[in-house]
């Protein structure tokens, strides 16, 4: 396994293995017997850094999340938590009441919301801390200060590790970390946005943004992080759900434009040299830059989190990185 270190505070840093696990579905669609073996190999193989939210699944059976969450207690509890395993989750996403669906309507994060929010997620997990906390979407109702106050407060005293964002703007970050920093506050270290080899448009609107794609990593983002060496970048949807390896699960609409198709020729080629499949060639793209990575992976099934693992023996030579990044940046 490969580790980072994550943090730059010394009493709160981390030293993560270099894949994360995403226990979104966990609970829910991917039932508990199938989860913790999952959750069991990837940790026998050195894994240490495991990611959920609030608010998982809500969807799959119209709550208001929390599964995930609490089948990672069980399973914490199960085997004798420790330390040493780095557990993330994230608020800020839950529907005020049970749904299906997404909407424009969420939690958000004022203080009081945070607070709460946090209690609950510690009582699902069973623990008296979350290492990593993720202000999980952008709250515009809720003014910054009162965000980055209400973390740091937390972080403070010691129910949060790590503060961290996600699904935020470069200048939401920015701002973010100079408010806590003007504060005396512990500030943001982590950030969580979709990130992968394809680079994906970000002139599309979504959810809560009418300025284009809000959580996809952009040149600028890329940029930022090239500065501020304390910040690590986890990446989620690195795997695109497995559009790079099935061919029944096509490309979205936000990889359709020239620079995808530049790319999956340098990838085809570095896949036919080394062996590794397309996901294994990506995962190891994503770990070995200039900017390190934590790619964030969801598995189904233990053979698929062995697919994920072997990545991490996959070492590209400086010639196939060069193709792979010149083919449209890195």
């Amino acid at each position: 396994m490969r580790y980072l270190t994550i943090g730059s505070d010394p009493a709160r840093q981390r030293r993560v293995s270099q894949i994360a696990l995403g226990a979104m579905l966990m609970g829910t669609q991917t039932d508990e017997e199938t989860s913790f073996a999952i959750l069991d190999r990837y940790a026998e193989a050195g894994g240490n850094f495991i990611d959920t939210a609030n608010n998982y699944a809500f969807w799959i059976n119209g709550t208001q999340g929390g599964e995930s969450e609490q089948l990672l207690g069980r399973w914490l509890s199960s085997r004798g938590d420790s330390n040493e395993l780095t557990i993330a989750t994230k608020v800020g996403g839950r529907p005020p009441q049970p749904a299906k669906v997404l909407s424009e309507k969420l939690e958000g994060l004022s203080p009081q919301v945070i607070k709460e929010s946090l209690a609950r997620s510690l009582q699902n997990l069973g623990r008296d801390h979350v290492d990593v906390y993720y202000a999980h979407v952008p709250d515009p109702a809720t003014p910054l200060e009162e965000q980055v106050e209400a973390f740091g407060s937390h972080a403070a005293e010691g129910t949060i590790g790590l503060v961290g964002l996600s699904n935020f703007w470069a200048w939401e970050i920015e701002r973010a970390r100079k408010l806590a920093a003007a504060a005396g506050l512990p500030g943001c270290e982590v950030l969580q946005h979709h990130h992968t080899y394809f680079r994906g448009r970000t002139d599309q609107g979504g959810l809560r943004s009418k300025d284009g794609s809000i959580g996809v990593t952009s040149g600028e983002l890329l940029s930022y992080l090239r500065t501020e060496p304390g910040l690590t970048l986890v990446a989620y949807s690195p795997l695109l759900s497995g559009s790079y390896v099935r061919a029944d699960k096509p490309l979205s609409e936000l990889f359709d434009h020239a620079g995808t198709r530049k790319r999956q020729a340098a990838l085809d080629e570095v896949v036919k040299e080394t062996g590794a499949t397309a996901n294994q060639v990506v995962l190891s793209w994503l770990m070995g830059g200039a900017v390190p990575i934590i790619p964030l992976v969801g598995a189904s099934s233990v053979a698929q989190i062995d697919e994920t693992l072997a990545s991490v023996d996959l070492e590209l030579t400086a010639d196939q990185r060069q193709r792979l990044d010149d083919a449209g940046g890195n």
